[in-house]
């Protein structure tokens, strides 16, 4: 739980910075891009939203839920020697 908190302090001023400056964007073409344009743009922002809300809320509750601790995010070494540098 301590780690995913740390995580989440550290990342999440680069989080909403993406997500505000892509918003920014989506938001010109949404009321500046004419009618063709304007129902796609509205899925954009709605994305933009709900995919800053999981990034910050929802996925450490799912890490902690699926009991995910830090010995589990580390690589993994394999066996055996190293590989063969034979094309």
């Amino acid at each position: 739980m301590e780690v995913i908190n740390i995580s989440i302090n550290q990342t999440l001023s680069r989080t909403l910075m993406t997500s505000f400056t892509t918003l920014l964007v989506v938001l010109a073409l949404f009321l500046f891009g004419g009618e063709v344009i304007h129902a796609f743009s509205f899925a954009l922002l709605a994305g933009i939203a709900v995919g800053t809300y999981s990034s910050i809320y929802v996925a450490s509750t799912v890490a902690l839920f699926m009991g995910v601790n830090k010995q589990d995010l580390m690589p993994v070494k394999k066996e055996g020697g190293e590989v063969d540098d034979r094309p």
